[in-house]
């Protein structure tokens, strides 16, 4: 299981890099660039938990550090990531399913902010002034907006895959295990529809239990 978590994490952290550096990075949108390797990370970190979520960004940071074009110091943004990491695994429900999409969407928010914030922050103490000629303001509104934009599609699969290599209970008996991250779609409804055939078919069985109760003369309290 161990290892299959490994791999998994290693290759979805792979795959976001590359869509990154040669997709996203070349669509010149104005202010920030939309954080695939982030969204990664708060996925995995949701459904593995904070001390995975702290080593798993730790080693896509340091692969984002190291993948060329990287004009920064080796470290920087592992750092960041580590960081995100580590507090996006202390939201992971108790549970493990997400009930509502506004936690997560909010933690989506908050972890753009902040790493764009911590790894600016690293950057003026190694004597990187970047920031501050780009806009700091407005890559932190383009890092939210691009990255909750593009969560709804990333996050869910990402956990969904997560889920299934790990045989999460909760995985296999919501819907089957088609869709382990229902909260986030359904926006905290709660309904199974498995859930509601079992209750019709106990419901009937009591119905045909009753009449055939009145039917042999017994009272039923």
């Amino acid at each position: 299981m161990r290892l299959n978590r490994t791999l998994l994490s290693t290759a979805l952290v792979v795959v976001a890099l590359v869509v990154q550096v040669s997709v996203l990075a070349r669509l010149q949108l104005p202010g920030a660039v939309p954080d695939l390797l982030l969204l990664t990370v708060l996925a995995l970190a949701f459904v593995y938990g904070h001390v995975s979520g702290a080593l798993i960004g730790f080693g896509a940071g340091l692969l984002a550090d190291l993948a060329p074009p990287a004009d920064h110091a080796v470290g920087r943004y592992a750092l960041v990531l580590c960081v995100v990491g580590y507090l996006a695994g202390l939201a992971r429900p108790e549970n493990g399913q997400l009930r509502s999409a506004f936690a997560p969407m909010a933690v989506v928010v908050v972890a753009a902010v902040g790493s764009t914030l911590l790894y600016a922050g690293v950057g003026a103490l190694v004597g990187d002034t970047a920031a501050r000629h780009v806009g700091l303001g407005g890559l932190l509104f383009t890092a939210a907006v691009y990255d909750l934009l593009l969560a709804p599609f990333t996050v869910p699969l990402i956990m969904a895959l997560a889920r299934r290599t790990e045989n999460d209970p909760v995985a296999e008996a919501s819907s089957g295990g088609n869709d382990v991250a229902a909260g986030w779609l359904a926006s905290g409804t709660g309904l199974r529809i498995g859930n509601q055939r079992g209750g019709l078919r106990v419901k009937a069985a009591r119905n045909r239990a009753a009449r055939a109760g009145r039917i042999k003369g017994v009272k039923r309290l």
